[in-house]
């Protein structure tokens, strides 16, 4: 679905490959309350933040999480979406608002069906050892 996908800039038409690289607990490394969802963007890294009190939305709305992997699925929507918007302007983070979270979580489950049907995050070819 969005850990792996092409998006077409709005104004280049350029084709862009985007891949999920990692999930960070952000308190830890820029001490916010945010998950940050990487991507390489063709050779650009690219942040997005989600804010923690979207869990807390997701919990009280549903009983559900969100998980790992729809984390980075709503992420990877969300990226998507702007590249092809074009309000991707060459930054390297972008910062969601709950709701966007929320919004983009409810869209990959729609577009799933389950969490059970989501890809498995695996890193990818240069993340992995040599053998």
């Amino acid at each position: 679905m969005y850990e792996d996908f092409h998006a077409a800039d709005r104004f280049s038409n350029h084709d862009l490959r985007c891949r999920w690289k990692a999930t960070i607990v952000a308190i830890a490394t820029r001490h916010a309350d945010a998950v940050d969802v990487r991507f390489d963007v063709d050779e650009r890294t690219v942040w997005i933040a989600m804010p923690c009190l979207a869990w807390v939305e997701q919990k009280k709305r549903t009983g559900h999480t969100i998980t790992d992997a729809l984390a980075a699925q709503a992420a990877g929507r969300y990226l998507k979406k702007a590249i092809e918007s074009g309000y991707d302007n060459g930054r390297e983070m972008y910062t969601m608002t709950i709701e966007e979270v929320l919004e983009h979580v409810d869209a990959v489950l729609h577009e799933a069906g389950h969490t059970r049907n989501l890809p498995y995050l695996v890193p990818l070819d240069d993340a992995q050892p040599q053998v």
